[in-house]
């Protein structure tokens, strides 16, 4: 269990030194080019300290990031897509080992994974391997046929846009280009790559085992029992909240992109609500057996070395639903950094936890150049708490 061996508590003079490291380091990602604001939060699984921080300004008219402003998580919220399976899996509702064409209605999955001379994978394609993307098929948002653009880059340049996640299944069956075939179960390493379709699936799943929509199942699983008051979808804010801050790509503004940010599926949340998130998956609060935990970290498979603008590549491992991240001992032979478990999104937002440490981390640029920060971010916060 997290924390079983809990470490003394911190002196004022150690916290104190510790706020000033991290003040130091809010203000350094200040600096980096396009980025507005930022936040950052650190918690040790004792309790002895405490701390979020935030700076810049959370919107184009100049509003002061604030420590509750509520943010977009991006892919952050696969964590909480996976929980939510595997909670469903723990009450014997589903079977992460089921074929996912058990769920889902053949409109929707049909010819998925359907190779360039005819063969379909799609029916091999269980729930297992979509949570650790292990399916083989493409991500939706950034694949196009030729002489088209992605829906990533329509979005950019044309504007706001809804779509269902039967929809977006007809983007992957139109331009069809699978990456390799449904990876066996059995093997101990398997080929993976990142793709936003696996968890499109996976809510489509969701939805059609609760006969409920996404944010009523969140909300009965995850943020009434947990006591989360400011995660949410995107166009859904809670009483009280304040206005969610913006995200950017390079110097151009978001806000507009409500429709989109909903269709994706991703939640707006606060620092905060992110460390009792993860506090509570990591110490055994949201399932009933901890063996349910250990699916989401029992294997890890390596991504191999990725041009993507909107997942994570090489060195970091996947597991069901989480991320694995720690640095080779080639770069870094002296010291090495203790591993980190959780996952980050394309808008550089971050929630790990740190098992040696027994440390819990968050925070977020709100930049979508800056998907690879919090890999720069993090071995630094890490390195003073070691």
């Amino acid at each position: 269990m997290p924390g079983s061996d809990k470490k003394p508590l911190w002196s004022e003079q150690k916290a104190a030194a510790a706020e000033g490291h991290l003040q130091r380091l809010l203000q350094r990602l200040l600096q980096i080019k396009h980025v507005r604001h930022a936040v950052l939060a650190v918690e040790r699984g004792d309790s002895s300290f405490r701390w979020i921080g935030a700076a810049g300004t959370a919107n184009p008219a100049g509003t002061p990031m604030q420590e509750d402003t509520p943010f977009w998580i991006t892919s952050v919220t696969k964590l909480y897509i996976a929980t939510v399976i595997l909670k469903l899996h723990e009450q014997g509702r589903l079977s992460i080992d089921e074929r996912m064409a058990k769920y889902l209605p053949p409109s929707m999955i049909e010819g998925l994974h359907r190779t360039r001379d005819g063969v379909d994978h799609t029916d091999r394609i269980t729930l297992r391997h979509l949570l650790g993307h292990a399916s083989g098929l493409p991500d939706y948002i950034i694949i196009h046929g030729k002489g088209e653009k992605s829906l990533f880059a329509r979005l950019l340049e044309d504007g706001d846009c809804s779509w269902s996640i039967a929809e977006s299944m007809q983007i992957v069956r139109r331009v069809n280009s699978p990456l390799f075939p449904p990876q066996s179960l059995e093997a101990k390493k398997k080929g993976v790559s990142y793709s936003d379709t696996n968890f499109q699936l996976l809510i489509a799943v969701i939805e059609a085992v609760t006969e409920k929509p996404l944010p009523a199942v969140f909300e009965e699983m995850i943020y009434r029992p947990l006591g989360l008051k400011q995660t949410f979808h995107p166009g859904s804010a809670p009483a009280g909240s304040l206005p969610v801050a913006t995200v950017w790509y390079r110097d151009q503004a978001l806000d507009h992109l409500v429709l989109a940010m909903r269709s994706f599926g991703d939640l707006n949340s606060t620092a905060a609500d992110l460390l009792t998130f993860m506090r509570a998956l990591m110490q055994g609060q949201i399932f009933d057996q901890p063996s349910t935990l250990e699916l989401m970290r029992g294997t890890w498979n390596r991504f191999g070395f990725s041009f993507s603008p909107v997942g994570p590549g090489w060195p970091m491992e996947y597991g069901l639903g989480m991320l694995r991240f720690r640095l080779p001992r080639l770069f870094t032979p002296l010291r090495p950094m203790p591993e980190v478990l959780g996952h980050t999104g394309a808008s550089g937002a971050w929630l790990f936890y740190c098992p040696p440490l027994d440390l819990y981390l968050a925070g977020t640029v709100s930049q979508l150049i800056a998907a690879a920060m919090p890999y720069r971010i993090v071995p630094r916060i890490l390195s003073f708490f070691s």
